[in-house]
């Protein structure tokens, strides 16, 4: 099920504006401490065309196996066939626009605590974390909360190491996500 909110949407316990239920392809791609973003192509006929804008949000699983997660559109291309191509990025990437003051911690747990507590008032977000390592993180100027959380010199994957796990409000940092099973994909043997 593929569902489409109003860009004020925060809770997801109703239909919000309806079922994307003509979309002709939706795929999910999630990179491990990288993107996760949603594409999905939608037919001008669809039902609620008329209501996809930017910044509206759409809910959908991003695999069998998660409950749904929100998806923020962040562009729409032009009618080509009769068809859009609709992008979207997972709804942490508004942690970008939350600014956090400088703050000095020595652990995941304190870092996130940190960026909660200096966080301005339009932070949404709760950070959770199993990392235990400790190491001191600086943060000299008032900064974006998702570049604090990674892709920076700094920041708290690149100090504290792990990987992230993003669950709707949520930012999950775990010492490892998933498991090794001890099976190999080999070119020719196994792979179909």
């Amino acid at each position: 099920m593929i569902l489409l909110y109003p860009s004020t949407e925060t809770e997801f316990d109703n239909n919000g504006l309806g079922a994307l239920s003509d979309a002709i392809s939706c795929m999910v791609t999630e990179e491990r401490n990288g993107a996760f973003e949603l594409q999905m192509e939608y037919p001008m006929e669809g039902i609620h065309y008329g209501e996809i804008k930017k910044r509206c949000i759409i809910l959908t699983e991003p695999d069998p196996f998660r409950d749904p997660q929100p998806f923020r559109i962040y562009r729409i291309t032009r009618p080509l066939n009769g068809r859009i191509t609709i992008y979207a990025q997972h709804i942490t990437y508004d942690l970008s626009g939350v600014t956090v003051s400088p703050f000095t911690a020595s652990s995941a747990v304190g870092a996130f605590s940190a960026i909660q507590r200096n966080a301005t008032d339009n932070n949404l977000f709760s950070f959770q974390t199993d990392v235990l390592g400790t190491a001191e993180m600086t943060v000299d100027v008032p900064s974006s909360a998702r570049s604090l959380l990674g892709g920076q010199e700094g920041s708290v994957l690149d100090v504290y190491g792990g990987e992230y796990e993003w669950d709707r409000y949520t930012v999950r940092l775990r010492g490892q996500r998933g498991q090794n099973s001890g099976v190999t994909i080999r070119y020719g043997k196994n792979l179909t």
